[in-house]
């Protein structure tokens, strides 16, 4: 349902609470998903609550395609698992803190991204992650923040 656990006081709230918690904090969230991520839910409200709540990034086995791209227009990057992992071979459990490396030289369609994960125990771990922002234009489109912030900024450069 719609609870969950805030890390790290292990306190059982309602995901809502606990994504405003996590924002109050100033930390982004990261959602783990299963193959075809978004089916049944690919208007575009679906992806607007995702970046209400707070998550920055999506990693997945593979996207219902125009969730993906509803993604992408909110400013939530779009990341797949590479051959051989997935969301259940990692063993997560929630209380994981995950840095996403590789993005700071600079984006090009469908590049690799490196996904740190760190352990309760102290233990890390780092997979190949697919970035899949498949287009230039959706390069540009997740660069600004989203489609909406893409297209004001450039109303704004034409005045």
């Amino acid at each position: 349902g719609g609870w969950t656990t805030l890390q790290p006081e292990g306190e059982v709230m309602t995901i809502y609470d606990a994504a405003m918690t996590y924002q109050q904090r100033g930390t982004p969230l990261v959602v783990f998903g299963g193959k075809e991520y978004g089916t049944g839910s690919s208007r575009d409200w679906a992806a607007k609550g995702t970046i209400l709540l707070g998550v920055k990034a999506v990693i997945t086995e593979s996207f219902e395609r125009i969730h993906r791209s509803n993604l992408v227009g909110m400013g939530v990057l779009p990341l797949n698992f590479k051959e051989g992992t997935t969301r259940k071979s990692l063993k997560l459990d929630g209380s994981e803190e995950v840095s996403i490396t590789g993005l700071s030289g600079g984006l090009e369609p469908r590049m690799d991204v490196q996904c740190t994960i760190r352990r309760k125990d102290g233990k890390e771990e780092t997979i190949p992650l697919t970035c899949r922002l498949d287009t230039r234009d959706e390069v540009e489109y997740y660069r600004h923040g989203g489609i909406l912030h893409y297209v004001l900024r450039s109303l704004l450069t034409r005045h």
